[in-house]
């Protein structure tokens, strides 16, 4: 197995330097100004986040920091710990509606029944009149934008027959989404001993909601909704406040207060997950202090392009004798903004390969590591068929190297 250490080679700072760079200077001063404007530390911090740069004090219980294109973590605090997600359970009756809608089993325009249950549901409402019907697209914004849990079980009911059957297809749903720790008993959120999620499970959904939905996330963005000539804002203070364009808020006595963002800057986005903070403010001001901090101190670097030759393979026996090595897609990775100093990136393969070598045969490994930086592994692919030399080649091959040596 041969490893070769890379230094971080002129493609590679070509790929970061120019006016990438420049607007990243740039980004970073405005990140300097929104973090002197967040300087005010926590009354009680409670334990500390994880992250790549060290312990961060919080005051939420549970916290959990994605990047949203590569999937790094960038802080984390019980992300696994099971919560009491409140209203933010009603991100996978969103899911499941949009699914619906895509799928082309619902449409914006259908009109669903309100029942008594409906009607008679406590705590945020959209204020739906019971025995009429709603228009699926205001419904949407009734759960989004004013977090009405009467809005949620006429979407449930419509869609499942009752709310106990669609959070049967919530639990499928959570399955197929690989949320490994969550568990819903409603579509509202309603407190439930066995009803929980985790941070890490709400930032996965969100991502999928984006991903998968852009056509529907603009409703996320909404500021105020009316309906039944009652005006409601949106319940994000993120998003009143144009630093996040969606998902959700939540509280009950157990979980405490809670928020679901995603904010989009220069082109990257974050999702932010915080829970079991004590109050409406302590939510806003943790959410934007620790979204500041994110995009301030990661940056998406692209390490390689998809088609960039990283290095050359000799092949033993074969009609070429070496075969170029590809990252096979653009290799971008979330790191700390000092991470050039501190980084190690070096690749491993077997030499010489013996022919045949089909395009696409994993050949090799590129990997970066460093303190502070996340570790990563990725494999590196052969770009190019290489046949096995004829019979003669092959002969005269093996007479060069008897003779060589080499």
């Amino acid at each position: 197995m041969l490893t070769r250490r890379l230094g971080l080679i002129s493609s590679v700072c070509a790929l970061i330097a120019g006016p990438a760079l420049a607007e990243r200077r740039s980004a970073a001063a405005r990140a300097v100004g929104a973090q002197g404007r967040h300087t005010k530390e926590p009354t009680e911090t409670g334990s500390p986040a994880d992250t790549p740069l060290g312990p961060v004090d919080t005051v939420a219980r549970w916290a959990y920091i994605m990047d949203f294109d590569t999937g790094a973590t960038l802080l984390e605090k019980q992300a696994d710990e099971e919560m009491p997600p409140s209203s933010m359970t009603k991100l996978m009756t969103i899911y499941i509606v949009y699914s619906r809608l895509k799928e082309g089993r619902l449409k914006l325009d259908d009109q669903l029944p309100v029942s008594e249950k409906a009607w008679r549901t406590q705590g945020s409402k959209m204020f739906v009149a019971v025995g009429s019907t709603v228009r699926v697209e205001d419904l949407i914004r009734g759960v989004i934008v004013q977090s009405g849990n009467d809005a949620a079980i006429v979407l449930a009911e419509g869609i499942a027959g009752s709310e106990e059957q669609f959070a049967d297809l919530m639990n499928k749903t959570a399955q197929k989404l690989g949320l490994t720790h969550s568990f819903f008993k409603n579509c509202t959120g309603w407190p439930d001993p066995e009803h929980h999620m985790s941070a890490r499970d709400i930032a996965t959904l969100a991502a999928h909601i984006i991903r998968d939905f852009p056509q529907y996330y603009h409703y996320d963005s909404e500021k105020t909704f009316r309906y039944n000539n009652i005006a409601q804002g949106n319940r994000n203070p993120m998003v009143q406040k144009g630093t996040a364009d969606g998902l959700k808020t939540g509280h009950t006595d157990a979980g405490g207060y809670g928020l679901v963002a995603s904010s989009k800057r220069n082109g990257r986005r974050l999702i932010l997950v915080l829970n079991g903070m004590a109050s409406m403010r302590e939510r806003a001001e943790e959410s934007e202090r620790l979204m500041d901090w994110a995009f301030f101190n990661f940056e998406d670097v692209t390490l390689y392009a998809a088609g960039d030759v990283i290095d050359r393979v000799p092949v033993w026996l074969g009609a070429n004798p070496t075969v170029p090595l590809v990252a096979g897609k653009d290799l971008t990775v979330t790191m700390p903004r000092n991470w050039r100093q501190k980084a190690s990136v070096k690749i491993s393969y077997d030499t010489p390969l013996i022919a045949p070598v089909a395009k696409g045969d994993t050949v090799g490994k590129l990997e970066v590591t460093g303190q502070g930086v996340p570790n990563f592994t990725v494999p590196l692919l052969a770009s190019e068929d290489v046949p096995k030399l004829g019979l003669p080649g092959r002969a005269m091959a093996v007479l060069s190297k008897y003779v060589t040596g080499t």
